[in-house]
């Protein structure tokens, strides 16, 4: 008789994989009808005007936009538009050479991003124990789209326009917009510097200091400062000089106010009497002075969470100038980008999604401002998963359209909506 040895190995692992697939639910997954989502496509500024403008709505409080630093990627990185002036004397004696205007002007960006990426701890109060939240944004030189030439940097000979007087006398000009009405470029959707010298015979003056100042007029900007002299001593290290003050005046812009007073709104802000430069600046400076972007002093290194949550609010809200000013990224996805809501998250501020959006089995978010999702982006709600709308609204911020809802179903569990308190979806395009 002749016998067999059979190997159930490969047998039983067949089977085994035939067993679990036969009792793991398939996932089935659609697009919610319009019907389902309770929608007709509207852009932004059909919403009633009392959603968008009422300041005692929730999407308007500023706390609601401190970063919440176990949620970062809530945050994404905003890139504010800049363009650079240089403004000289028709001789040319009276800033750095134009042939090395364009060197200089990428290393004091590089400087200020810098100090944007390194936020620093407050100086003050003493022993403070105030966070150190991440800043959230960056400053990109932009030249004119339809000139591929043009790199956002310009260089201006004028005799008339080329300097700053920043004493407040009848030969001051430093709140005069004539430099930007005749130089600026793009001026709606780029913030504008101009880099002026101090005018020669203010320097002459030995009550006149010539040093780093500024003054922030909706739009744009003028730095003073003795650029020349400066880059003529050390032209590969001075950028560092500028990046604090360049910093506040941006921070005017953005809708900062000075943080020494009581009037800014923040209160991680500590009131102080302000005159203190540095800590060596003479007796007490040591414990009193500041290092706050929005006062005056040496370092303007620290924005605190209040400060930078005023930004992200103005930049969030599309009724504010500033949100002009940053590069659209949100209009287009970003797979890098893509995020996933794994546990229970409320959104009481307004967002700017750059990726698709995934709400996972078990997990909830609640949305209560307004979000936008890229052109052709795509929610999708896991099985067990769930969105509520509660008064606020999905759309598509860019004058295009989303693909709408994705939810998925396992065995008995499915993904839902809800929509409550005037929760809407906006800008879904309708195919189907």
């Amino acid at each position: 008789m002749t016998s067999f040895k059979i190997n159930w190995v490969p047998y039983l692992a067949i089977m085994l994989v035939f067993a679990v697939s036969t009792c793991t639910p398939q996932v089935e997954s659609r697009l919610l009808s319009t019907e389902e989502m309770g929608i007709l496509p509207r852009a932004f500024d059909a919403m009633p005007q009392d959603r968008r403008d009422d300041p005692r709505d929730a999407c308007f409080n500023q706390d609601n936009y401190i970063i919440d630093t176990t949620r970062l990627e809530d945050y994404p990185m905003q890139y504010i538009r800049i363009n650079i002036h240089w403004m000289n004397s028709e001789d040319g004696l009276q800033n750095i050479p134009e042939e090395q205007a364009k060197a200089h002007t990428q290393r004091i960006v590089d400087a200020m991003n810098y100090a944007l990426a390194n936020n620093k701890k407050m100086f003050l109060p003493i022993g403070n124990s105030t966070p150190v939240h991440p800043i959230n944004f960056r400053y990109v030189l932009t030249g004119r789209p339809d000139d591929p030439e043009d790199d956002g940097i310009y260089y201006h000979y004028d005799d008339s326009l080329y300097y700053y007087v920043h004493f407040r006398k009848k030969d001051s000009n430093l709140y005069d917009r004539t430099v930007f009405d005749k130089y600026g470029v793009q001026l709606d959707t780029v913030l504008n510097f101009f880099m002026m010298p101090h005018h020669p015979d203010s320097v002459a003056s030995p009550t006149y200091q010539a040093d780093n100042v500024g003054v922030a007029l909706r739009n744009a900007l003028k730095v003073a400062a003795p650029w020349k002299e400066d880059f003529a001593r050390d032209p590969k290290n001075t950028h560092w000089r500028y990046r604090g003050v360049i910093n506040h005046e941006v921070g005017h812009i953005l809708g900062i106010s000075h943080a020494w007073s009581r009037g800014d709104g923040c209160d991680d802000t500590p009131v102080h009497d302000n005159r203190c430069y540095s800590t060596g600046s003479g007796p007490g400076c040591d414990t009193l002075a500041s290092n706050n972007v929005m006062d005056y002093n040496s370092l303007q290194l620290a924005w605190t969470p209040c400060q930078i949550a005023k930004v992200n609010r103005r930049f969030a809200n599309p009724k504010y100038l500033q949100r002009q000013f940053l590069e659209p990224r949100w209009c287009t996805r970003n797979p890098e980008m893509d995020m996933t809501i794994r546990d229970e998250v409320d959104w009481s501020g307004m967002h700017d999604l750059h990726g698709n959006l995934t709400i996972a089995s078990g997990a909830r978010l609640t949305i209560r401002c307004r979000v936008s999702l890229p052109a052709g982006g795509l929610v999708t709600i896991q099985p067990g998963g769930e969105l509520i709308i509660d008064g606020g609204y999905l759309h598509q911020d860019c004058g295009d359209t989303w693909q709408g809802i994705r939810v998925e179903k396992s065995g008995e569990q499915e993904g839902t909506l809800t929509l409550v308190n005037g929760g809407e979806i906006l800008d879904v395009e309708i195919s189907r």
